[in-house]
């Protein structure tokens, strides 16, 4: 019933929407939501909950119904911290709150399906996060990644045209850092720092969001908010989560020196200080110069949107932001680039890429940053 404690906490959230027909929808929404989490416990109580499959269906889809609200909710919020315009899907949130309060479960989940299908088309209608869109039709078409330094450009691949904001850095010349706010594992109320704040504490010319976390402002982080789960070393060598067994299949990336290393598992690296840095996330996007991602239905990666990468040639780094694409999309532009190795990073309001200033971004802080600094 996880579901119903997460909800409870996303419509106190609520009050910050400015909804002038629903001004009491929040408290009237919680005793409604209190009341149905008990109607809940006492049907599984009973010896109908053990055989009764309709029922039980019953059960399931108030729960699914509750769990999308959620999700729905959190998309919303990406776009927010993206600078982009919500009023359109916070009218519609509201309505999908109120079917909810009057148990109208049916119509509350095809609102929100509605909210979905309309948060997926403005995406592509609107692909680019914080990046005033007439850059995309200023941006000149080209497959290469500049020799050195930040460009802005609309990449061609067989399957549309995508703007690309990447920064190239020759390792022979640029040490790659793992910065994080924490100085140590941190489960909940974790600290996290702008991408601008991590850039001036280290000198950096250039840096990108890192992995995936759980934002603050996520109702469904509650009790782990700002945490990250997956490996990592940062500029202190002090790794982090390194006894967390569940995200141990991970990929990760290692800078050594001019050096990059790619294993398609964090548990396939040991603890070795002696590298600049080691980060993972998922999923690995090209290796060797082949795609190796082809899409799933994982939520975070299989929506459209901006989304940040970290890759390699060579003694060649690059960090950068593909916009109005999905992860395997994602895979294949920066494939088209030619770059041989290519690590998804964590994407929506999270998104931040810095080189001598924000050239995506701020969005929201983040625990942990991937950094370039001039040797």
């Amino acid at each position: 019933m996880m579901a119903f404690l997460v909800f409870s906490l996303l419509l106190l959230s609520i009050t910050s929407f400015n909804f002038t027909k629903t001004a009491n929808l929040n408290s009237e929404l919680l005793e409604t939501n209190k009341s149905i989490q008990k109607e809940i416990d006492v049907l599984k109580s009973q010896d109908q909950y053990k055989i009764n499959k309709n029922l039980e269906e019953k059960i399931s889809n108030i729960e699914k119904t509750y769990d999308l609200a959620v999700k729905t909710y959190e998309k919303i919020t990406d776009l927010r911290d993206q600078k982009k315009k919500t009023s359109e899907y916070d009218e519609l949130f509201a309505e999908s709150l109120s079917l909810l309060s009057k148990r109208n479960y049916s119509s509350a989940s095809s609102t929100l399906a509605s909210i979905n299908t309309r948060l997926n088309q403005a995406v592509v209608k609107n692909p680019v996060a914080n990046v005033a869109t007439s850059t995309k039709i200023n941006a000149p078409i080209n497959n290469t990644p500049p020799g050195s330094g930040y460009s802005r450009q609309n990449v061609k691949t067989d399957f549309g045209t995508f703007l690309v904001d990447i920064v190239t850095a020759d390792l022979n010349s640029t040490k790659v850092i793992v910065d994080t706010a924490s100085e140590s594992d941190c489960a909940n109320d974790c600290p996290a720092l702008s991408l601008g704040d991590y850039v001036s504490r280290n000198g950096a010319f250039a840096a990108v969001n890192g992995s995936y976390f759980c934002p603050s402002d996520y109702p469904s982080c509650t009790g782990k908010t700002n945490s990250f789960d997956t490996l990592l070393m940062n500029k202190s060598k002090k790794y982090f989560n390194s006894d967390n067994n569940v995200y141990s299949t991970v990929p990760a990336v290692i800078f050594s020196g001019n050096r990059v290393r790619y294993v398609t598992q964090s548990l396939q690296w040991g603890r070795d200080s002696g590298v600049d840095a080691v980060l993972a996330n998922q999923p690995l996007l090209v290796s060797d110069g082949q795609v190796v991602f082809g899409g799933d239905d994982e939520v975070k990666r299989s929506g459209a949107g901006s989304r940040s990468f970290v890759g390699s040639t060579g003694s060649t780094a690059y960090i950068g932001v593909v916009h109005g694409v999905n992860a395997a999309q994602m895979a294949r532009v920066l494939n088209a680039m030619g770059i041989q190795n290519a690590l998804n990073l964590d994407s929506g309001g999270s998104i931040a890429l810095w080189s001598g200033g924000y050239k995506v971004g701020p969005g929201r802080n983040i625990p942990n940053a991937l950094l370039f600094i001039g040797k």
